[in-house]
């Protein structure tokens, strides 16, 4: 392995911590509220240094999606070294339970609205496109063979499954239930998962024996 100049590990621990500076504001705020001057204060950087790295908004927030589907995708390689294999379900599952717990630490970037300008630059990012798809490739091919055993319904569409775990990644639910302080948050990431794939439905009640 090459080893790094002083000048080059000093230009990737500045880009680490730029990344990481996104990825919290991200978190927090969303694309559409952050700004470029919030990254470079929070990384503890001048704007013009960050510009020697990140030459506008989009291309900020499009490492730090790289970043956070890195990470997924090193959860699902982890999640595969576990012997025995866990069932394509428990796959599924404890990918939303890391999931939520991202989220929960506030590392979990949200996904941009529909119409924003970051959504057709991350639709001509490589890198993120490579990644999401291998993502989604994996996390399909748990979703059908959980359909094939009929652990998740066979009538559903696949794309479905998917963008219903997606969703996961950002949703309202789970900063609601940390704001109001009564759970914890390994309470909050069963009760969402449990939701996820079961929905709202409780046990069914026992049958009351007939009386003569």
């Amino acid at each position: 392995m090459t080893r790094l100049s002083f000048k080059e590990q000093v230009h990737r621990v500045r880009e680490d911590a730029i990344v990481g500076a996104v990825n919290r504001l991200l978190a927090s705020k969303g694309y559409e509220l952050m700004t470029v001057d919030e990254v470079a204060a929070e990384a503890g950087l001048s704007k013009a240094s960050l510009y020697k790295h990140f030459t506008s908004k989009e291309e900020l927030a499009a490492a730090a999606m790289v970043r956070a589907l890195d990470r997924a995708l090193h959860q699902v390689q982890e999640q595969a070294r576990r012997v025995p294999e866990p069932g394509p379900l428990a796959q599924l599952q404890d990918l939303v339970r890391w999931t939520l717990r991202t989220q929960l630490e506030g590392e979990m970037p949200s996904l941009p609205a529909q119409n924003s300008r970051l959504v057709t630059a991350l639709k001509e990012h490589k890198d993120y496109m490579n990644r999401l798809l291998e993502l989604s490739d994996r996390m399909g091919e748990w979703i059908l063979a959980a359909q094939a055993s009929a652990e998740i319904d066979p009538e559903l569409p696949p794309e479905l499954a998917l963008y219903t775990l997606f969703a996961r990644a950002c949703d309202p639910v789970v900063g609601m239930l940390k704001a109001g302080g009564q759970y914890s948050d390994e309470q909050i990431v069963e009760w969402v998962t449990a939701t996820t794939f079961r929905g709202l439905a409780g046990a069914p009640a026992p049958a009351k024996r007939k009386t003569r």
